[in-house]
């Protein structure tokens, strides 16, 4: 059995979950979620807890428990608290403005970039070289940080790009002769 789907999920006061069975809703202070459930992968609510169970002995069905126990992980803490991804601009000229649900970037190309936010994903621009994303669906949040990351990912010699706050980027030494 997967050993992620052995810990059951708590319930926050101010979250309401729903089970069904074909979906699990979960409502909350900032926003509601749906997942769409399978019959891999058991569900049950024991107070303030829900737990989870393969199905049956399948290799699948059991990896589909801790998976499913991850995403409704995700989506309590999200409708609770909120997904941030914060992203920095290194780069002479590089930067960001956010306008409304349109994102303008500004990355060195001959043209400027407007990215548009999805449904549910607020984005501001505390300074032109950071963007901070936030929203309750984590799926989408790291789903629209990796789009404006391709953009100009970063370059390996002197690190100018679109990279996650916390990455580390590796500067690799210039060749010599």
């Amino acid at each position: 059995m997967s050993r992620v789907a052995k810990n059951p999920v708590a319930i926050p006061a101010k979250v309401e979950v729903v089970l069904s069975a074909d979906a699990i809703n979960v409502s909350g202070p900032l926003g509601k979620l749906t997942q769409p459930l399978t019959g891999a992968v058991v569900l049950q609510r024991e107070g303030e807890t829900i737990t989870f169970a393969a199905a049956n002995d399948a290799q699948h069905s059991q990896a589909m428990s801790g998976t499913l126990r991850a995403l409704v992980a995700n989506m309590v803490k999200g409708v609770s608290e909120g997904f941030t991804r914060k992203l920095t601009l290194v780069g002479v000229g590089y930067k960001a403005a956010a306008q409304g649900a349109v994102l303008n970037l500004e990355l060195g190309y001959s043209h400027p970039i407007n990215h548009k936010m999805p449904e549910g994903v607020t984005v501001a621009t505390p300074t032109p070289t950071e963007v901070v994303l936030t929203g309750v669906d984590k799926q989408v949040i790291g789903q629209v940080a990796a789009q404006i990351r391709a953009y100009r990912a970063p370059e390996p010699y002197k690190g100018k790009g679109v990279r996650y706050a916390d990455e580390v980027v590796v500067i690799k030494e210039t060749k010599k002769k």
